[in-house]
């Protein structure tokens, strides 16, 4: 990713703090500045609390921030709408609440000020429910997350938001899940093309509720079709209500990946490569250990399965607002 040069002097002024004092200026004077000078010394703490190794080489202080952001910007990440994580946990630890000067602390000056560099990329900035500060994509409105490894520790506000989920998960229909949660879910997780076959309608759907595309870094495309189901996966011999066999959503599976489906952009037919069993529930251990077994060597790449855990800390730690009915309970 590559951002202009003056873009990234812009962004080496705020974090080096060149914008007037550090006094609030006289009423009718120029506008008070709303970041922290920050010396050489200073400069190389700034980063060095993000645990990066970068130390201020004695040059001139703006500059030399741009030449180290556009060396994280050259880091791996997952397309154009997402900029690298070392990228983003910058533009965070530079918004901090706890460093606002002559501004409030959700900071609204200091933000129109980034979001006046940044909007010449394409981007702009916000603070999300947990008082970190993200990057959105103006065009695809994806959100850029600050850690995105679904099993790492959650922070009491993420606690809070996964219950909240969890509670409309348990009171939501399939269609409702499908719309309100997997969509936006998959949206963020850099896949494309995203049609949801619907359950108003039926006609060739094939076993498939959801089709998307993934594109690889070499630009060649995987085809994705789920299947999703509300209730919980079991393996009994008969199922109780809300839930359902994993043999019958097997077969839906494999007849999934047995037809084609048309992708109008490429505007030619294709198989789907991988199947997800997505489930609102749990997925009993009993269900798991039948679908290792019935999947053959070459299935067993083709057909994953996700449960309600996944569901709920995928979406936790992907900073996507609670879907409209869902709320966080009460500290």
């Amino acid at each position: 990713m590559e951002f202009r040069k003056r873009t990234l002097e812009r962004l080496g002024d705020l974090i080096c703090g060149n914008l007037g004092s550090e006094a609030p200026a006289p009423q009718g004077d120029a506008e008070p500045p709303y970041f922290h000078y920050r010396s050489s010394s200073y400069i190389t703490e700034f980063f060095r609390d993000l645990d990066m190794d970068w130390e201020h080489d004695g040059s001139t202080r703006h500059r030399w921030v741009a030449g180290v952001l556009e060396r994280l910007l050259a880091e791996s990440h997952e397309g154009p709408a997402h900029p690298p994580e070392s990228f983003c946990r910058v533009i965070d630890h530079l918004m901090d609440p706890g460093d606002a000067l002559n501004d409030g602390r959700d900071r609204p000056n200091a933000l129109r000020q980034l979001n006046d560099v940044l909007s010449r990329e394409g981007f702009d900035a916000f603070y999300g429910e947990d008082g970190h500060c993200y990057l959105r994509h103006l065009g695809t409105k994806t959100v850029s997350t600050l850690a995105k490894n679904p099993h790492r520790p959650l922070s009491v506000a993420e606690v809070q938001r996964r219950a909240g989920l969890a509670a409309f998960l348990d009171a939501c229909s399939e269609d409702e899940l499908i719309e309100e949660v997997l969509l936006p879910l998959f949206r963020q997780l850099g896949f494309h093309r995203i049609t949801a076959a619907g359950h108003r309608d039926k006609a060739l759907e094939y076993g498939k509720d959801i089709w998307m595309r993934y594109t690889l870094p070499t630009q060649h495309f995987l085809y994705f079709g789920i299947q999703v189901k509300r209730g919980k996966l079991d393996a009994a011999g008969r199922s109780g209500a809300g839930n359902a066999n994993i043999a019958e959503i097997h077969n839906q599976a494999l007849m999934m990946l047995a037809h084609e489906i048309f992708d109008p952009e490429t505007n030619r037919r294709v198989l789907v490569d991988h199947a997800f069993i997505v489930a609102g529930g749990e997925i009993t251990k009993a269900a798991r250990n039948w679908l290792g077994n019935a999947l053959d060597a070459a299935k067993r790449s083709q057909i994953m399965f996700i449960d309600r855990d996944d569901i709920l800390n995928q979406y936790v730690v992907s900073s996507l607002p609670l879907p409209v009915g869902a709320s966080a309970p009460p500290r």
